[in-house]
């Protein structure tokens, strides 16, 4: 990791649309040094229509304002695929400490499959108009800005462009929306704590500040909302991935007194794919640094060790984990 970053890098990928490869290998080239040295950054000139996150927003604003009652029809634990409203409290980590914030959370949406493996099946949706259909629209376009972004980490690192396509085909995904209340007696202080996300990427929009990105000096950059822009950061399976080529890389969210929304859009592929080092990554230099493991499996298991339901499930034996899960640290 560069030790002295101070700020986060845009990058205009219009160019990944172009049909001129080298182009795409210019925006690619970017990218890919972005994910070396920082592992955050900024992308604007991605086509999606700012409607369709005014529509979300709007939907999560009236979901969130509903009274507690209302909210727990939807409560996570009544669903088939890890999908529902997260109340505070109902996710902490190991360690860890309550935060104020409740969220809903979604995965890809597969009406009538049933629930053939964890966090894969049919959404639980609450009954409130429009909340679907801005959910679904914005899901499917920023799933597409996902298709596009694997794409150009690819390019980027001289692999086909379609490398990861055939690992995509139903990726479990997760989009959360998350809601931290005003809260006039906040201090300027650790909110979230240091953690990097264990998917591929995350593609985060965002409605104020207090995310806060931590260079190799130990010090804590900001990376606010920029108009237009989405803020991507590399996930633990990509650095995996890439047998460290890429930089998975810690970050927080500082307590702040102000009302904030909060969209990550945790990319990933699908929940059978064998995560280790691609072997066009190692080299007698730079020799295997990860061990093999199963993406869905990997995430899963992370996941039903920080939500009460599913801890109380594995309480009563209902829910068995891998003995021996690697662990990149502590998780959203």
């Amino acid at each position: 990791m560069n030790a002295d970053f101070d700020r986060i890098p845009v990058i205009d990928i219009a160019g990944l649309g172009s049909t001129e490869l080298a182009v795409r290998r210019a925006v690619a080239a970017q990218m890919g040094e972005a994910a070396r040295e920082v592992g955050f950054l900024y992308v604007s000139g991605h086509g999606l229509d700012e409607a369709l996150f005014e529509e979300v927003l709007a939907a999560a604003k009236t979901f969130f304002a509903l009274p507690m009652n209302q909210k727990m029809a939807s409560y996570i634990g009544r669903s088939e695929n890890h999908s529902g409203y997260v109340p505070e409290g109902e996710e902490v980590f190991p360690g860890g400490t309550i935060d104020r914030k409740e969220a809903y959370d979604l995965n890809l949406d597969l009406p009538g499959a049933g629930a053939e493996a964890p966090m894969l099946g049919a959404n639980l949706w609450p009954d409130l108009p429009d909340f679907r259909a801005a959910a679904s629209a914005y899901y499917a376009a920023v799933s597409d800005l996902a298709q596009r972004l694997f794409r150009g980490f690819a390019l980027a690192l001289d692999l086909p462009e379609d490398h990861f396509q055939p690992h995509r085909q139903r990726p479990p995904s997760q989009l959360r929306m998350i809601h931290y209340p005003y809260d006039p007696t906040a201090e300027d202080q650790e909110g979230i704590g240091a953690h990097t996300d264990y998917e591929f990427f995350t593609i985060l929009r965002g409605t104020a500040p207090g995310l806060e990105v931590l260079n190799g000096a130990g010090q804590w950059i900001d990376a606010p909302p920029r108009p237009g822009c989405f803020v991507i950061n590399i996930g633990d399976m990509l650095e995996a991935w890439t047998n460290g080529t890429f930089t998975a890389t810690s970050h927080r969210v500082r307590k702040v007194a102000e009302e904030r929304y909060s969209f990550p859009f945790f990319a990933t592929c699908d929940f059978d794919t064998v995560v280790e080092p691609d072997p066009r990554l190692v080299t007698a230099e730079r020799p295997a640094r990860y061990g093999r493991l199963i993406s869905g499996e990997h995430l899963f298991a992370q996941t039903a060790r920080t939500f009460a339901y599913l801890k109380a499930r594995r309480a009563r034996g209902e829910l068995v984990l891998p003995e021996h899960q690697p662990s990149f640290g502590r998780h959203r």
